[in-house]
């Protein structure tokens, strides 16, 4: 189950350009734009939300986390930022104390113990790399200037999500012409589909 995720919502509107664009709308754009593509190649998807709602960090994660073999991908827009560059992002948990020695844990591992909600991507920090990078690589293809890996970063949406999951961010609101963003959903999409069909069959060989 790919579960796609419109960040922000509601009175929540993200970052705003001033020439119009508005993130919150642009990101439900580029999910359903996603989900159709990804369902046109055989995934299961649902969306967070899809409408201008605004569920919580933690209705969002619970939407991931209440499905098996998940996988979560949450969608933004930066408020800065070269225009036409994407960056993929895993979540990195800092040294604060209550984050375990779990956090190198693989991809399939679980500790003895309950994992706290706000700790849920501890045991999966490795397959999110991964699948991060196999985005990335897809990204990159497509966005010139865009880095060729991903990046850690401590993206609030997916620290209590239990199942893989990232967030991608296109660059920026601050454009002239806010059509110029709508035209990226597609390319976006595509590679977001490129990306998991790389990922999913890396952890197929890999289990076997």
């Amino acid at each position: 189950m790919i579960v796609l995720d419109p960040a922000h919502g509601g009175t929540d509107t993200g970052a705003r350009g001033e020439t119009g664009a508005i993130e919150k709308d642009l990101v439900l754009d580029y999910a359903r734009m996603a989900r159709a593509e990804l369902q046109s190649e055989g995934f299961h998807v649902i969306m967070t939300r899809d409408d201008d709602s605004n569920p919580s960090y933690a209705d969002r994660a619970a939407m991931a986390n209440s499905y098996r073999n998940a996988i979560f991908i949450s969608l933004h827009v930066s408020s800065t930022g070269s225009f036409g560059t994407v960056r993929t992002y895993y979540y990195e948990f800092g040294s604060a104390p209550n984050v375990p020695a779990a956090k190198t844990a693989g991809p399939t591992e679980r500790t003895t113990s309950l994992v706290p909600w706000d700790d849920a991507q501890l045991t999966h920090v490795g397959a999110s790399e991964r699948l991060a990078g196999a985005i990335q690589a897809q990204l990159a293809l497509r966005f010139s200037g865009s880095p060729a890996s991903a990046t850690p970063a401590a993206v609030r949406e997916l620290r209590s999500v239990d199942a893989p999951a990232v967030a991608i961010e296109l660059a920026s609101v601050s454009v002239k012409d806010p059509n110029s963003l709508a035209a990226e959903a597609g390319p976006i999409a595509v590679a977001i589909a490129r990306g998991l069909q790389s990922f999913r069959t890396a952890m197929s060989a890999g289990a076997r």
